[in-house]
């Protein structure tokens, strides 16, 4: 199969390595002859490693470098059976491309989008082919993460659906079919990891050192939220808040906070800029956490609960099934459980009271329990 990749950053490096080590040969386009060189390097760092650790042989990596080819000619990809792009997220740029580059294909070529939360609807709009467009979302970096979420617009046509749906497994991915709305799954349902953190942090409960703490000690996550946001960077993740809070008509769920703004405007972007939450400088001391355990427990369970509710709601509102829901988060973001299997875990009768104690306590709508987990108590009922 001939895949092309539109971007040679690191998410469109990583995904030409998918597809190539699965036996496609890929064309990498981008503007700038400078951006494929440093991706032709990376990829002979990456596949050096595998080679050291034993993963591959010399042999396949040859074969994997050899499958890949670097284009700065958009016609150049003319031939693709798939294309993928990964540039910048922004609508008009993005529609740009595409448009110009459906007259180089072939009528039963696919276009995909790895966007991270744009609406694939509109960029489908800008083809005169849409029943061929699709979102393909991978997960940083491509090549480790083993989830990809599926995206059809409403344009999308069910044969270029069930295609793309095989071609994902053929890549030995774990596809999950998600409904084009504003964050997907992943970027949905992980808000109030962020999001309930920093309000935590801001109401003066805990420190970010004590709030990682417990959600990594006693919730068993990799990483806590304020690590994570150092991971990723500041205003990537803020700038991902704000455009699911302004694409769901400001629903308060997903209100961002002015902590991580300030912090985003101060240039505190994380690990990236040497400094976030915490400070990354060599022999800087951070603060220690209070390892107070009832406090500990507090935070993972307003944080949990809150991440519960959010699953509970995109499957009321049939953004995903239930399962992939779950595969979603342990698969996408490495969470320690799927959260309806923790909600059934901790009892839909605790989620419910747990939303209403806060609910009473703040009397925000950003507390309003899920209708199905209501329904779900009321019928005595599980995941």
């Amino acid at each position: 199969m001939k895949i092309a990749i539109i971007g040679s950053g690191t998410m469109g490096s990583g995904i030409a390595q998918v597809a190539a080590t699965a036996g496609c040969t890929v064309k990498v386009y981008d503007t700038s002859q400078q951006a494929l060189e440093m991706s032709k390097v990376a990829l002979e760092k990456v596949l050096s490693r595998l080679v050291e650790k034993g993963r591959i042989d010399d042999a396949e990596k040859n074969r994997i470098q050899n499958s890949i080819s670097y284009v700065e000619n958009l016609k150049e990809l003319s031939n693709a059976d798939l294309t993928i792009e990964a540039i910048i997220e922004n609508t008009e740029i993005k529609q740009k491309v595409f448009a110009e580059l459906e007259s180089y294909l072939s009528d039963e070529a696919i276009i995909a989008s790895n966007t991270s939360s744009l609406s694939i609807a509109s960029l489908a709009a800008s083809l005169k082919k849409p029943e061929r467009f699709i979102g393909i979302h991978f997960f940083n970096p491509a090549p480790l993460m083993p989830l990809v979420e599926i995206i059809p617009a409403i344009q999308t046509s069910e044969e270029v659906k069930n295609k793309v749906v095989q071609i994902i497994e053929d890549w030995k991915k774990i596809g999950v079919l998600a409904k084009d709305t504003p964050g997907f799954i992943v970027n949905r349902v992980a808000r109030p990891f962020y999001g309930e953190a920093l309000r935590i942090y801001e109401e003066g409960i805990a420190d970010f050192a004590t709030i990682d703490l417990a959600m990594k000690e006693i919730g068993g996550f990799r990483m806590g939220p304020f690590e994570l946001m150092d991971f990723i960077g500041n205003d990537v993740n803020y700038t991902v808040t704000e455009t699911v809070f302004t694409a769901f008509y400001f629903d308060p769920r997903y209100k961002p906070a002015f902590t991580q703004k300030r912090f985003a405007e101060a240039g505190y972007l994380g690990r990236k800029s040497g400094r976030g939450y915490y400070n990354y400088a060599e022999n800087a001391t951070n603060p220690e956490p209070n390892r107070d355990q009832k406090l500990g427990h507090e935070i993972v369970e307003r944080i949990l609960v809150m991440l519960i509710n959010e699953a509970a709601d995109a499957l009321f509102l049939n953004i995903a099934s239930a399962k992939d829901i779950d595969l979603a988060m342990t698969k996408g973001v490495n969470y320690p459980k799927g959260l309806l299997a923790w909600a059934n875990e901790k009892s839909i009768d605790w989620c419910v009271e747990k939303m209403d104690a806060l609910y009473d306590e703040y009397r925000e709508d950003r507390y309003r329990s899920s209708p199905l987990l209501r329904k779900m108590r009321r019928e005595s009922k599980i995941f």
